[in-house]
């Protein structure tokens, strides 16, 4: 889902109607007594549905959903999704860890594989503003993270210039900045290309939402374990399956699949990005 351009401290803001009782006034006020000697009335709708309570949105979920109704009222929408093997991600964290101080995630190694994966493949590390696709030389990648006042998406500046150990320090750094609520609009803006990771989550596949004005979002799905077929018979590895939601103004279908397929080689190839030994 797309970040958002303000903050928020979280807090719910509730709004309700009441007649001069405290109750609920609701189709013009036939929730008044009507001398039937009954103390209280349920509130429901013209459908009898009792209402169980209403709110108003936060001001940082008005601005998620004017992004989200943005985004798909303008970027025309697609999702290709490519199920890879995960085997190489979790040596490359295993290799990394062991060698390096920083702490390695499977992300991070993602991340490394995808800013690879956008140079070659450059016209998706672009936005698409005012009739015109800008592509840029940076690799600045929005990682989203779920707070508790909505989804915000800190950007990962120049990821092409940094070692697999600047990678994780800088973006557990931003994690840890917006969950704390101490994060500005600079730390938001800039971004050329956002990741998205339900797979923490559980889930095993999804659609994303495009950033405005980027160009496109990949989803991260699970680590699951699918049985194959080995040279020493059945064996069991993991995947996990990439989801790239593109706008197909800018980028076409098969573009998406190459750049698939790119990512499918760097991230199956991921022993690349830990640092020798």
């Amino acid at each position: 889902m797309p970040p958002t351009d303000t903050a928020s401290d979280g807090s719910d803001e509730r709004e309700t109607e009441t007649n001069g009782d405290g109750e609920r006034d609701r189709n013009g006020g036939a929730d008044r007594d009507d001398g039937s000697g009954s103390d209280e009335t349920p509130n429901t709708d013209e459908t009898d549905q009792t209402v169980r309570e209403e709110r108003s949105l936060s001001p940082m979920r008005r601005t998620i959903a004017n992004r989200l109704q943005d985004s798909y009222r303008n970027a025309v929408h697609v999702t290709a999704s490519r199920e890879v093997g995960a085997e190489a991600l979790f040596r490359a964290v295993e290799t990394a860890n062991d060698r390096l101080e920083a702490d390695i995630s499977l992300v991070d190694v993602v991340l490394a594989a995808l800013s690879a994966t956008l140079a070659d493949h450059p016209a998706f590390n672009a936005t698409f503003e005012d009739r015109t696709h800008r592509t840029y030389e940076e690799h600045n990648v929005g990682v989203a993270v779920d707070i508790e006042a909505g989804l915000v998406a800190p950007v990962l500046r120049d990821v092409g210039s940094k070692s697999l150990a600047e990678i994780a320090t800088e973006r557990r750094r931003l994690t840890e900045t917006v969950q704390s609520g101490a994060y500005t609009m600079d730390d938001l803006r800039g971004g050329t290309f956002t990741v998205t990771n339900l797979g923490v989550l559980g889930v095993d596949s999804f659609t994303p939402v495009i950033n405005p004005p980027e160009v496109a979002i990949l989803g991260i799905g699970r680590t699951r374990e699918r049985a194959c077929r080995g040279d020493d018979g059945l064996e069991f590895r993991r995947e996990l399956t990439y989801d790239l939601s593109f706008d197909h103004r800018i980028v076409d279908g098969a573009d998406a699949a190459r750049f698939l397929g790119t990512l499918a080689d760097y991230t199956e190839g991921a022993e690349r990005f830990a640092p020798d030994g």
